[in-house]
């Protein structure tokens, strides 16, 4: 791939069904580009850690089994992006999450969060990876792991040399709980109801962008470089 570059992207926002690549997306263009990901993951559990009053009510919350609030999330948000490491950019990861969190990110933008002396708003750079239905089964239910070395493999795209055993360490492979189809077909649903709003948001706006995620890897990373250039020129 090329070069890491200093150009000033702005927020990224990546959407897609589980298994559909963001997470590998997400890696590269931050280091491309040497932007950080936000994750409203690991910003909730070092709230928690620290203690801080948000993290504190969301432990709460976390322990009835109950899901945070989406006024909780946005202000530990909020707080994450005014940190300066944000200001040329990042990638959400996790976030938005529904419609609701796509307008506040927007209303959040609108203020000029980064820099007020910035000449035109900051907003979102949308991208969905679409995937074919049963390429994301294949994807996702065909993901196997060395539990020694971690290396990750597909016995339909990318099986190791001796069936279910792992090149380097010898040892057998394992299947992720989340990579079963009892656990995957929930989680679809889950996108389908919750997340897919996000993209009909971006889409009403005029901003949401598409890249064919059955695509190889390094020619979708390519499109989504391009969109982000393209944006910025």
């Amino acid at each position: 791939m090329a070069q890491e570059t200093s150009l000033d992207v702005g927020p990224v926002v990546l959407l897609g069904p589980p298994g559909a690549g963001k997470g590998s997306q997400a890696k590269r263009i931050m280091e491309h580009y040497c932007i950080p990901q936000v994750s409203t993951g690991d910003i909730l559990r070092r709230h928690i850690a620290e203690g801080t009053d948000a993290g504190l009510v969301a432990k709460a919350v976390m322990a009835r089994g109950e899901l945070v609030s989406d006024v909780l999330v946005c202000e530990m948000v909020r707080q994450r992006l005014k940190q300066p490491d944000c200001k040329r950019g990042y990638v959400l990861d996790g976030f938005p999450r529904t419609a609701a969190q796509a307008g506040w990110l927007d209303a959040l933008l609108d203020d000029k969060l980064f820099d007020n002396s910035r000449p035109t708003r900051a907003w979102p750079i949308v991208i969905r990876l679409d995937v074919d239905y049963n390429q994301l089964l294949l994807r996702i239910t065909g993901r196997r792991s060395c539990p020694t070395c971690g290396r990750i493999y597909n016995v339909h795209f990318q099986p190791p040399r001796a069936d279910e055993v792992c090149d380097v360490e010898g040892c057998k492979l394992v299947i992720r709980n989340d990579d079963r189809l009892e656990v995957l077909q929930p989680r679809l649903s889950a996108y389908e109801e919750q997340t897919r709003p996000v993209a009909g948001y971006y889409q009403r706006t005029g901003r949401l962008m598409s890249v064919d995620g059955d695509l190889p890897m390094d020619e979708v990373t390519r499109r989504i470089f391009r969109i982000i250039e393209d944006h910025q020129a």
